[in-house]
């Protein structure tokens, strides 16, 4: 089996001749920008929910390295297709001026979400660490143990506590 990275400009005309393209992002990211015409099948569910494909299929997620490190995977997703995946997603999608759909009423990506929580627990526990008593190091500690924990099990209960805020109710529910 043969995959093939091609460019935006490649995808393109690969689309106008009916070949399928695919965004294997999370719905939060796809709900915020999308390339018109994809379909979404998130990488979390593919196996589940694959793809209904038999001809062309192209793969496309924020900047090719999903992707790239999923591709065997992806393949599998759609026996019989010819598949490719498209060298430097959505990214270079954009950069090579072709057109992407955007709302910027949906909230940023939950993962970006993520990192701002963290980051900003560990730059408080550090900072009230220092200027008011050092055991709120141990909030730190807390933050990079829970990143540890999230890394090794790929349960992040920051994500599942953020996804259930206000603003991100609608954004994160899987689309009916």
């Amino acid at each position: 089996m043969s995959i093939r990275h091609i460019s935006p400009a490649e995808a393109n005309v690969l689309m106008s001749k009916g070949a399928m393209l695919v965004d294997i992002r999370e719905i939060d990211e796809h709900r915020r920008e999308n390339i018109p015409g994809a379909h979404h099948h998130a990488l979390s569910g593919i196996e589940r929910r694959p793809p209904k494909a038999d001809g062309t299929v192209i793969f496309y997620c924020r900047s090719g390295n999903r992707t790239m490190v999923n591709a065997a995977k992806l393949a599998a997703a759609v026996p019989g297709a010819k598949v490719h995946i498209l060298e430097g997603g959505i990214e270079a999608w954009r950069d090579a001026g072709l057109p992407t759909r955007k709302d910027p009423r949906q909230p940023i990506e939950l993962m970006r979400q993520v990192q701002i929580g963290a980051g900003s627990l560990v730059a408080a526990g550090f900072a009230l660490g220092v200027f008011v008593h050092p055991g709120f190091h141990a909030l730190s500690g807390l933050v990079g143990t829970g990143l540890i924990f999230a890394g090794v099990t790929g349960f992040c209960g920051m994500a599942r506590l953020l996804a259930l805020a206000p603003w991100n109710r609608g954004a994160t529910a899987p689309a009916s």
